[in-house]
């Protein structure tokens, strides 16, 4: 602030003074300026002038009038204008006792050096001390309202981080629920129904899949994966003769792909345990941009408006683990004439 101010206060002193004591007014407004600048200099570098100090320094400026053409031409404004900005920022940073003290001993010392001096002193020069008051007030409550916005601003940061938190930890908790509803629940459903033919060769190795996929899940590093890797991977049980038609390669982002091939696998096991048919068709199409994962059978199928969309197994393995990676799930289905399961995800724009 008193930087800013230099050059209209400046200007002031060098056209009010007289051809006379123009070279005296030059130097004191020099020193005045080369005292405010080197000022600035140490409070950008950290540091504080003491406050006496700037007091002594402002009241040593003030007379100047004693040999300066000041008195002649009551050219004495620029002076109470330097004063007066130097009381108001005191108060900025100073405590109110130290910054209250010095704006009363400069301002009454100015005018105690103006009245010596036979200046023309009016009582409104007082206002300066009212001045330093203000700001001290304006300067509490700017400081209590910024300490008061830092609170709020840390505390909405601490909720923010207590619930993304609390949102991954349900996020994974969701997602173990849905890969043991998909991998060891469905296999045991299926043994404790008696779906499950006796000596079915393929329940051991998928008894140990779903142990291996339930250890593994979340500890997936790799940022990309192969989708159609992961599809083969489940389309090879055994039990289930499955028609795959996919491109040779399709990586995504490692998310993406566990999520599709988790809504596949379900899909999956819905044919087996649902559909009374062992057979399936799974088409692929897309790539890392856009895909479209197809799963058909020509199963007994059923009414999608029977409440069977709304359970488990579809709401959340299906539809929720494409909803949360911004695809969509449409299932299509009638008595008598199997089920098409459709899954869309479309890489985002932004």
């Amino acid at each position: 602030m008193r930087l800013a101010i230099l050059p209209p206060i400046a200007a002031i002193a060098l056209l009010r003074s007289s051809a006379e004591g123009f070279a005296g007014t030059v130097l004191m407004v020099a020193l005045a300026v080369a005292w405010t600048c080197g000022q600035g200099w140490w409070l950008y570098r950290g540091r504080t002038v003491p406050i006496a100090l700037d007091v002594a320094v402002l009241l040593g400026l003030c007379l100047s009038v004693f040999w300066t053409d000041a008195v002649d031409t009551t050219n004495f404004g620029w002076l109470r204008l330097l004063v007066t900005f130097a009381c108001v920022t005191w108060q900025w940073h100073t405590t109110p006792l130290a910054g209250g003290a010095a704006a009363v001993v400069a301002s009454a010392g100015m005018i105690v050096i103006f009245v010596v001096a036979g200046l023309p002193v009016a009582v409104v020069q007082t206002w300066m001390l009212v001045m330093a008051a203000m700001s001290r007030a304006a300067w509490v409550l700017v400081t209590k309202a910024a300490q008061r916005a830092d609170r709020m601003a840390a505390e909405a940061e601490r909720v923010r981080r207590e619930s993304a938190v609390a949102a991954a930890e349900r996020a994974e908790e969701r997602e173990l629920a849905n890969s043991l509803h998909d991998t060891a629940a469905t296999t045991l459903l299926m043994v404790g129904t008696g779906q499950v033919p006796p000596g079915a060769s393929w329940l051991v190795p998928q008894a140990r899949r779903d142990l291996a996929r339930l250890r593994s899940d979340g500890t997936h590093t790799a940022a990309r994966t192969d989708l159609v890797d992961l599809l083969r991977v489940d389309l090879d049980a055994g039990h289930l003769t499955v028609d795959f038609g996919a491109p040779a390669r399709v990586e995504l982002p490692s998310e993406v792909a566990g999520a599709i091939a988790g809504a596949t696998q379900e899909a999956l096991n819905n044919v087996r345990r649902h559909a009374g048919t062992d057979r399936a068709a799974v088409r692929l199409d897309g790539d890392e941009h856009g895909l479209l994962v197809e799963i058909a059978d020509e199963g007994t199928g059923f009414a999608v408006d029977d409440g069977r969309v709304a359970r488990r197994g579809l709401r959340e393995s299906v539809h929720g683990r494409m909803a949360r990676i911004g695809g969509t799930a449409t299932i299509t289905s009638s008595e008598g004439a199997g089920t098409v399961v459709r899954l869309v995800w479309e890489a985002s724009r932004g």
